[in-house]
């Protein structure tokens, strides 16, 4: 795997961290094929109860695509007709998404600093948000006069209603921290200075918590989006079926009536 993303596996945490802090952790084509491949490596490794996705340095989470490297690709296409610069959202943007939004473990992205376009898209795939006072959010698509990829046509109005969706995908702006807590983006703000410690704690929580019924509720959730109640409900049994068939399950009852705290498998 390529320095530019940084992948560790330590008792059930998967921990990415994007690496390329004198670029603003920008996505090149290297960091992007990196991230897909850590993120996929996390999602299938059944010894991986929980993910932590952030980066390094103090500036950026992320601020999208390298646009550096863009305008040479853009260059290159032109010369041979190729088109195949936006190929990127096939090949790698919406690998990264889907592994990140149907990993069967919960997902925690610790934002230290800027995220814009694809990078905050990747932030919204994640299950939990934790963000450092001095972090901001933009969608900066029509900026550069592009439509919404990374998922964000998907996760934004989800978690921001679709009004103020369309409010900061037609006028990109910057959204600090305190902002992104009211709309929903940012479930947990906390002092730069405590993002990294209060965000490992958070995911080793869910690391050592019940994997399998971790997975049924992301299961749950973003079935019961796109479905009526009815369709739903059919889902919650399936689902809860699952969930009260696994060993955590069992544990979790025997500790409830022995009044001991429960000490999980993830299966």
């Amino acid at each position: 795997m390529a320095d530019t993303v940084l992948y560790e596996v330590s008792d059930g945490l998967a921990t990415i961290t994007l690496n390329r802090p004198e670029a603003m952790n920008a996505l090149n084509i290297e960091t992007k094929v990196a991230l897909r491949d850590a993120v996929r490596s996390a999602g299938a490794d059944g010894a991986v109860r929980a993910v932590l996705l952030t980066a390094a340095g103090e500036r950026a989470f992320c601020v999208g695509q390298d646009l550096k490297e863009h305008i040479g690709l853009l260059a290159s296409d032109r010369e041979t007709g190729e088109g195949r610069t936006m190929s990127t959202v096939r090949e790698h943007y919406n690998p990264i998404v889907r592994a990140l939004v149907e990993a069967p473990k919960p997902v925690v992205a610790a934002v230290n600093g800027v995220a814009a376009g694809a990078g905050f898209g990747f932030a919204l795939a994640a299950d939990y948000r934790i963000v450092a006072e001095t972090a901001a959010f933009n969608t900066s698509f029509a900026g550069v006069a592009l439509t919404a990829d990374s998922g964000v046509s998907w996760t934004l109005p989800r978690v921001v209603g679709p009004g103020r969706a369309c409010d900061l995908l037609l006028f990109p702006r910057s959204i600090d921290a305190q902002e992104a807590y009211a709309l929903g983006i940012a479930n947990r703000v906390v002092p730069a200075a405590e993002l990294r410690a209060e965000a490992e704690r958070t995911a080793r929580k869910l690391a050592e918590g019940p994997t399998v019924a971790y997975a049924a509720l992301k299961e749950a959730m973003a079935y019961g989006l796109s479905h009526s109640l009815s369709e739903t409900l059919e889902k919650e049994d399936e689902l809860q079926t699952r969930a009260g068939a696994s060993e955590d399950h069992g544990i979790a009852v025997r500790a409830f009536v022995d009044k001991e705290k429960p000490k999980y498998l993830g299966r």
